[in-house]
C-alpha cells in the first residue's frame, strides 16, 4: 500500500478534519521531496531537523507553518510508520508579536455596507453579517444547514466546528429578514432538485447508513449551498470544498452528484456579473 494512502486511511480512521489530511499529505510528500524521494522509513531525526531549518531559514515560514509541518512529520513517524525519532533539535521560526487591528463600530457598518453593494445576487452580505453578529468561522457559515436555523428561538446550531466541538450561538435580529429569504430560496431549489431526481447532500460519519432517506431531506440541506452541483467532499474526489474547484473531475453521472456549501473562501471567486445571464440559484446548461 502506498506511503500516501496509508496517511489519508489513518487520518480518517482518527477523524481528521479534510483540510488537516490534505496538510497533512502535502507536509509528507514536501518532506519526501526534499531528502530525494527518499522513503522516510529510512530518514530520521536528523532529516526531520534539516527539513525543518530549511523550512525556517530558506523558507521564511510562520512559525504556525512550520509547526504544522512539524505535525504532519510526527504523525507520520509515530502513528503510520510506528517509528520514535526521538528528541529534535531544528531551527524554529519565531512567532512575533503583533498588535491586533480592530474596527470601530463605524467601520464594521461601513465594510458590511459595501459588501452588501457588491454587484451580485448571491448571498454574501447575509453570509458576512452572520459571521460577524455569530461569531461564526467562516467554513462554519458555509457549513450551514437549513435544520441549524431557529428562527422561533432566535438561534443558530454550529455543528463540527473547531475541535469537532458543537455549540449554540445567538441568531442577530439583523439577518433574520435575509435568512427568511435565504431558506425560502433554499427550499424551492431543493423541489427543482427533487423534481428532477436528484437533491442529494452529503451526511456527516455513517448517518447514510443508519437513515438512508435523510440525503434527501430539506433539513439536512446546506443554507448557503452553491449553485453548482458536483461530487462531495467524501467521495473520490475528497478535500474538495467547492464545485467550482480546478481539480474536481465532472460528475460521471448527474444522480450521483451533490449541493455542496459555498467554496471557501468564497472572496476568492468572480462576481456573480463574471458569469453572463447569472441570477440567484441559476445553474449552467446540465447542471
Amino acid at each position: 500500500m502506498k506511503l500516501l494512502v496509508q496517511v489519508a486511511q489513518l487520518a480518517r480512521t482518527k477523524h481528521f478534519s479534510i483540510r488537516t489530511e490534505k496538510a497533512y499529505a502535502y507536509w509528507i510528500a514536501r518532506y519526501i521531496r526534499f531528502n530525494g524521494v527518499r522513503h522516510p522509513g529510512t530518514l530520521g531525526a536528523p532529516e526531520v531537523e534539516t527539513f525543518l531549518t530549511h523550512l525556517a531559514v530558506d523558507g521564511h515560514v510562520s512559525a504556525s507553518t512550520q509547526n504544522q509541518a512539524l505535525g504532519a512529520l510526527l504523525f507520520l513517524y509515530r502513528d503510520v510508520l510506528r517509528q520514535e525519532i526521538g528528541k529534535l533539535d531544528a531551527v524554529r521560526a519565531r512567532r512575533p508579536q503583533r498588535i491586533p487591528l480592530v474596527l470601530s463600530v463605524r467601520e464594521v457598518q461601513q465594510l458590511l455596507e459595501q459588501i452588501e453593494r457588491l454587484p451580485t445576487t448571491e448571498p454574501y452580505g447575509l453570509m458576512a453579517k452572520l459571521m460577524y453578529g455569530a461569531g461564526l468561522r467562516l467554513l462554519e457559515c458555509c457549513r450551514l444547514r437549513v435544520k441549524d436555523i431557529d428562527l422561533e428561538r432566535g438561534q443558530l446550531s454550529v455543528r463540527g466546528g473547531k475541535g469537532d466541538k458543537d455549540r449554540y450561538v445567538m441568531l442577530p435580529v439583523a439577518t433574520r429578514a435575509g435568512l427568511s429569504r435565504q431558506l425560502d430560496w433554499r427550499r424551492a431549489l431543493h423541489e427543482r432538485d427533487l423534481a428532477r431526481g436528484l437533491g442529494r447532500v452529503e451526511l456527516p460519519t455513517a448517518l447514510a447508513v443508519k437513515f438512508p432517506h435523510a440525503d434527501h431531506d430539506l433539513g439536512w440541506q446546506f443554507l448557503f449551498a452553491s449553485t453548482h452541483r458536483a461530487f462531495g467532499p467524501a467521495s473520490s474526489t475528497r478535500g474538495c470544498l467547492g464545485p467550482r474547484d480546478d481539480h474536481r473531475r465532472p460528475p460521471a453521472r448527474l444522480d450521483q452528484t451533490r449541493r455542496l456549501p459555498y467554496p471557501a473562501p468564497f472572496v476568492r471567486y468572480p462576481p456573480a456579473r463574471s458569469r453572463p445571464g447569472h441570477t440567484h440559484g441559476a445553474r449552467t446548461a446540465g447542471t
